[in-house]
């Protein structure tokens, strides 16, 4: 699944199309994780690109009074491609039209949407969702006041998008190594020294990861073409059994909500 760094990744590489006019929005194939609504292309039809941002894992278009925004899903994707390119893969199901160049995005599993709204912060599938992780709301006091309440344990606190958005299973892992936190660690067991390290070690992780482009576990390619090469620099995941690079100690896996989860054995408490 796209994470909040390729996701970020992906946004860069279209950013060049704010300020140009969207021609026209085709869709070949309405059944995406939710139907697409059928006012979108009559709605957004020659409308401004106002600007091009990011909330969580979602796109937004901001266009003359309404809103596209667009999750990439499990398996999504976009590219970019000349306007009179007829190039055309499986699972294409929607074309973003532009003067000379268009978007197109595809979507093998179909768990990806696209919305259209009057206002993109009042949407249900926006409000709820918890401060971004790079921005000044995510600190160790607010995790620490989110962990006096919790029960669960620290990985899946941190990955529930109502508490902070955007840490995915792999950027977790990664991120309580560095903090040197157990993932099974009860939340409520935490200290502020702790949280403010794992705060800092998430932004770390991420910043990373968007720096180079994204991780390459699951061939990940941004809308430019290029592809991510996060995965180089793992520590954790996906190395089960096999020696700590800190400690030469061996890296565990668990399931913790039917997600792989890894981390060494000596390192993290």
């Amino acid at each position: 699944m796209p994470e909040l760094p390729e996701v970020e990744t992906t946004l860069r590489a279209i950013k060049k199309f704010k300020g140009q006019l969207l021609e026209e929005v085709k869709i070949h194939n309405r059944n995406l994780r939710w139907k697409i609504d059928h006012n979108l292309e009559k709605d957004s039809k020659n409308k401004k690109i106002i600007s091009i941002s990011r909330r969580a894992k979602y796109i937004i278009f901001d266009l003359e009074h309404m809103h596209l925004f667009l999750h990439l899903g499990m398996s999504g994707s976009l590219r970019i491609q000349k306007k009179d390119d007829n190039f055309f893969m499986k699972h294409d199901h929607v074309e973003f039209i532009f003067q000379n160049e268009k978007i197109i995005f595809n979507d093998p599993r179909r768990f990806g949407s696209l919305h259209i709204t009057k206002n993109v912060g009042n949407h249900k599938l926006i409000s709820q969702l918890g401060p971004e992780p790079l921005s000044n709301d995510f600190n160790g006091e607010y995790l620490l006041a989110l962990s006096k309440k919790s029960k669960t344990n620290i990985k899946t606190l941190i990955m529930n998008q109502k508490n902070v958005v955007g840490i995915g299973n792999i950027y977790a892992s990664e991120a309580l190594f560095l903090s040197k936190i157990n993932p099974l660690k009860t939340a409520n067991r935490l200290n502020l020294k702790e949280c403010k390290k794992i705060v800092s070690s998430s932004k770390e992780v991420l910043n990373q990861a968007i720096k180079v482009g994204g991780t390459t576990i699951k061939d990940f390619y941004s809308a430019d073409g290029n592809r991510g090469y996060f995965s180089i620099q793992l520590n954790v995941y996906g190395r089960d059994g096999k020696k700590c690079k800190k400690c030469k100690g061996k890296i565990k896996k668990t399931i913790i909500n039917q997600r792989a989860t890894f981390y060494c054995l000596n390192c993290q408490s």
